[in-house]
């Protein structure tokens, strides 16, 4: 067994905790344990695009952003965190450019964005283009990029080390009990600030998008130790995935021109959002994709999930029955 002491511990090496690390090591002793070699972390399965309203195509504001996220929320989520985060999106890009993340560019060498689910302007009026993208690997470009700057910045990595439980004294956490993969053995962490940031658990569904590493074990730590759980019935349903498989059409096809239809050829989501339709935001549409199924209009005509996704801006060449959907747990 050996023992460490860092100033802070970060548990988890996807883009949440590679930020917090990066951030705490600019004026602490910082490590970071991840069960993962960390750009292995969830994050690089995004593809699509972080939303940040730069106004880089055409106008757009953070309040129009906000708006967007608290509307998709069905007003359930916390308002001021969303402020927080769709105000303070913008500097956090233009950050992440800087640390020299290769996002798309314009013809004037401006961060370039597309259209994305969810994402309007003047208050839900029409669609608006606030994707800020790499390609099609967005999230393993942001991974790539806090990685190096986390070097770049001495934190400490201890990669393939499974952190076990929280070491808690009179209520205040004072590290951390990790186990190393590669030796099987059981290492304790002293710290004066311990984050946990380990991601999701969709693996407790059959059928996900979610990688085999995402196993709630830290929500499950917090448990052990009496520590509250909030909102968790806010578990995301992607409603555009290959049927039984679990493998994500990314959002960005909808955004370029991608279309949903049912088994009768029927264009569903002008009925559910008229105004946006395949636009809308993922729990609208995977709500019409539940209700088109229950009517019969599933892609086997019997209610079988899932439906049809039709890639509208490339029929020609991709052909008209060029797709499926899926509705299935996903937090990409």
């Amino acid at each position: 067994m050996a023992y460490f002491q860092y100033d802070c511990v970060v548990v988890g090496a996807g883009g949440a905790g590679l930020m917090a690390a990066l951030y705490a090591s600019r004026s602490a002793h910082t490590a970071v344990l991840s069960k993962l070699y960390p750009t292995r972390s969830h994050t690089g399965a995004a593809q699509g695009g972080i939303g940040a309203a730069l106004g880089n195509v055409e106008e757009d504001h953070w309040e129009w952003h906000m708006y967007d996220t608290i509307k998709g929320s069905d007003y359930l989520g916390d308002q001021d965190a969303i402020e927080v985060l769709c105000r303070e999106a913008i500097d956090v890009v233009i950050e992440l450019e800087h640390m020299g993340l290769p996002f798309d560019r314009t013809p004037e060498g401006k961060i370039a964005q597309r259209n994305f689910g969810g994402h309007t302007r003047n208050y839900g009026e029409a669609p608006v283009k606030r994707a800020c993208h790499a390609a099609d690997r967005t999230g393993h470009m942001i991974l790539q990029t806090l990685y190096q700057q986390c070097i770049k910045n001495h934190v400490n990595f201890f990669d393939e080390f499974q952190v076990l439980d929280l070491i808690v004294e009179d209520g205040v956490c004072k590290g951390c009990i990790a186990y190393e993969i590669a030796t099987g053995e059981i290492h304790t962490f002293h710290a004066k600030a311990v984050m946990l940031a380990t991601g999701g658990w969709g693996k407790c569904w059959s059928v996900t998008s979610n990688a085999f590493t995402l196993t709630g074990d830290g929500a499950a730590i917090c448990l052990r130790n009496g520590i509250p759980l909030e909102d968790l019935e806010f578990y995301q349903f992607h409603p555009t995935g290959i049927y039984k498989l679990g493998i994500l059409i990314t959002e960005g096809v909808r955004g370029e021109g991608g279309v949903l239809r049912n088994s009768l050829g029927e264009r569903f989501m002008e009925r559910y959002a008229p105004t946006l339709k395949d636009l809308a935001s993922r729990d609208v549409v995977s709500r019409a994709i539940y209700l088109e199924i229950r009517e019969g209009r599933g892609i086997d005509g019997k209610g079988a999930c899932p439906l049809m996704l039709l890639l509208g801006l490339r029929e020609a060449r991709w052909g008209r029955n060029a797709g499926t959907s899926a509705c299935r747990p996903d937090t990409t």
